[in-house]
């Protein structure tokens, strides 16, 4: 299913930040502040030798100083940082906006520009295969149809809480047990 004759299947990778944030924070995972996801490496992984990497896109919401409390200050210059590492890693950022529910933080537009960015992807025949490493089950119609467009979607989760109905969308999943997460953990 390569774009043509000889070349590598292009692969586009897309990630729910904070989606998978949470799932990495779980106690079977153990993952906690302080520690460092090595992203690049995880998208090789997951990319493999006999592909390309056409394109890697984090999705998350931006944190704002509401109150200039030292926490604010904090969570918006831990995330600016963390989000400059991974431009310069080559990854795309696309930013989603955080509400503020009763002073607890509620990511709100980020699935919509994944499901966006899959479907014009896909249009615009800019992948062969795109992974998706997100449990939102608000993508599954970009999901239909990005296979009604002849592209492969994978679909990336966690053994102890996979989507299922993600994975009856897609073509291929791969859950990773903690112990398979914990080598990108540094």
């Amino acid at each position: 299913m390569a774009h043509s004759l000889g070349q590598k299947q292009r692969t586009a990778v897309y990630i729910d930040g904070s989606n998978f944030y949470h799932y990495l924070k779980n106690k079977q995972i153990g993952f906690h502040k302080g520690g460092f996801f090595d992203f690049e490496e995880f998208v090789s992984y997951l990319v493999g030798a006999g592909r390309e990497c056409v394109s890697k896109r984090y999705y998350t919401g931006i944190f704002r100083n509401i109150d200039n409390s030292d926490k604010s200050i904090s969570l918006v210059s831990g995330q600016q940082k963390f989000l400059a590492k991974l431009e310069n890693a080559g990854f795309i950022i696309k930013r989603g906006n955080i509400m503020y529910d009763a002073g607890k933080p509620r990511e709100k537009g980020t699935d919509v520009k994944i499901a966006v960015d899959l479907i014009v992807g896909a249009v615009d025949d800019e992948y062969d295969t795109a992974i998706l490493i997100s449990s939102d089950t608000d993508l599954i119609p970009a999901l239909k149809y990005i296979r009604y467009k002849n592209k492969r979607i994978e679909y990336v989760g966690f053994s102890h809480a996979p989507s299922f109905g993600i994975q009856k969308n897609v073509d291929f999943s791969r859950l990773f047990l903690p112990e398979e997460i914990h080598k990108f953990i540094k």
